[in-house]
């Protein structure tokens, strides 16, 4: 990861501030946090700074959130410097970040590459109008929609050579734009037809499909055995009979069939 320093002092501004809209916005977020972790709400309060401050973080900005969360400036400065998501010099009103790994490379971003080379100049470049300036860099998470940039907050998918450019003229002239896939695919359906789970027996028209009925089913057994063993539990159970007592017969003395002999 490169070292990620401050713009140099010349162009740094000697005060910053949140206008009343972001202010009151900022207290919101610090009262969500107890008493003593109100610096938790660092990341969000100067995403807000970038976002007022023309999408680039001063050193007065990060001056300015440290004091309001009551932290040591170089905490704050390790968070901005940390992040790639903050930037630390000025960007154009457009910021182009370009994505260059290799699902968008195996997809044609080295043609965008040279779209931006061609009508912005160098990376980090900002072009005299303030229009535009770009920066390549990681996956940004839409890989099946390769190749594609984000600007400002904003994706842009399927893109060629051809429909880049266009879509910057677009933007500096002002028109609106298609955000998302540039092709005309939702999210990240396949491009052309379907390849895979085509069997319509599959689906039962629904949104979640027939394969919610399983679910629905094992869920309606399991309340009835449920309510089945409450009814067990509650019902008495049957008493049991007294076992009968065993009386021991009575012993009888025989009688001798014969005199007993010492008599005799």
């Amino acid at each position: 990861m490169a070292v990620r320093r401050l713009a140099p002092e010349a162009i740094q501004p000697a005060s910053f501030a949140f206008d009343a809209e972001n202010l009151a916005w900022a207290k919101t977020v610090i009262a969500r946090y107890p008493e003593g972790r109100q610096a938790s709400a660092v990341i969000p309060l100067l995403w807000r700074a970038q976002e007022q401050h023309q999408y680039w973080l001063p050193k007065a900005a990060i001056e300015y959130v440290a004091d309001m969360l009551g932290m040591a400036y170089i905490r704050v400065l390790e968070v901005a410097t940390f992040y790639t998501m903050y930037n630390l010099e000025p960007v154009g009103r457009f910021f182009v970040q370009l994505c260059g790994t290799t699902p968008c490379r195996l997809r044609g971003a080295d043609d965008l590459v040279k779209v931006c080379e061609s009508r912005i100049g160098d990376q980090r470049h900002v072009t005299a109008n303030g229009d535009f300036s770009w920066l390549e860099v990681e996956c940004l998470g839409a890989c099946c929609n390769a190749p594609m940039v984000q600007i400002n907050n904003d994706y842009y998918e399927d893109l060629t050579a051809e429909s880049f450019g266009k879509l910057l003229d677009d933007l500096a002239a002002g028109r609106p734009v298609k955000k998302g896939s540039q092709i005309g695919r939702t999210t990240s359906e396949p491009v052309g037809e379907l390849t895979s789970l085509t069997d319509a027996s599959l689906y039962d028209g629904s949104v979640v499909g027939a394969w919610r009925k399983r679910f629905d089913e094992e869920a309606a057994k399991a309340a009835a055995a449920a309510d089945q063993a409450q009814a067990a539990e509650a019902k008495p159970a049957p008493q049991e009979a007294a076992a009968p007592i065993a009386v021991a017969p009575k012993r009888t003395r025989k009688k001798a069939d014969k005199a007993d002999p010492a008599k005799d």
